[in-house]
């Protein structure tokens, strides 16, 4: 038996709509993934294939829940995306063959320090401090097996905020694992947020975001 020298953390894990949880083992984010979200950042959504950064597998936040304002921004903002569990892992994952690696689906939401993004983008510097702080992967209940070409809302304090079909992703769900397996070699417990529809904008505190797939949970959060 091995000798730690401090107190061994639990693995993050997140509630699925059976029994068990999920255990998380890693979170890898596409940007850019749907056309008009890119255009609006100012980007052209044809020039460049799929591209991703990550978060802390201890960034996830379970739906439901109220969370602070982050520190050290003054634009904080929702990214309401579609999120792939891995159920499987390999490396060079054929188009064909992805979809078995998947465990399930859920609602998410990629929190994001806007004005820090900014700055590292002008500095052309890593994104990790503007995506990766805490509490900045909100993920709803995940669902085990398939899931059709759904809406996906996002709402604050009830008004439409961001509104698109899974269909419009640049990149689908297969071609994104496929892709990304030929980067890294893909774990059981890995998630993937899949990019997010245009819309993105500011949360102030006291209110509340609410992500919506059809058919899957939803994705909500209040902030403190």
């Amino acid at each position: 038996m091995t000798d730690f020298v401090i107190p061994v953390p639990l693995p993050p894990s997140l509630p699925t709509t059976g029994p068990g949880r999920f255990p998380v083992r890693r979170i890898f984010c596409v940007g850019r993934n749907y056309a008009d979200h890119a255009r609006e950042m100012g980007h052209d959504p044809n020039a460049e294939p799929p591209f991703y950064f990550t978060k802390p597998a201890d960034a996830v936040v379970e739906s439901g829940v109220t969370i602070p304002y982050p520190p050290a921004t003054k634009d904080f903002h929702h990214e309401a995306e579609l999120v792939v569990a891995l159920g499987r892992g390999g490396a060079f994952i054929s188009e064909a063959a992805a979809l078995s690696h998947v465990w399930g689906y859920a609602a998410g939401n990629d929190l994001t320090r806007r004005d820090l993004q900014a700055e590292a983008k002008a500095a052309r510097r890593p994104w990790d401090m503007a995506k990766g702080f805490d509490a900045s992967a909100v993920v709803g209940l995940i669902h085990p097996g398939p899931i059709g070409d759904a809406s996906i809302t996002c709402t604050v304090d009830g008004v439409v905020k961001q509104f698109a079909r899974l269909s419009d992703m640049i990149w689908p769900v297969p071609a994104i694992i496929a892709h990304l397996s030929r980067l890294v070699t893909l774990a059981p417990g890995d998630l993937i947020f899949t990019g997010t529809p245009a819309g993105v904008g500011p949360l102030s505190r006291g209110q509340t975001c609410v992500v919506n797939i059809v058919g899957l949970s939803p994705a909500t959060i209040t902030i403190a």
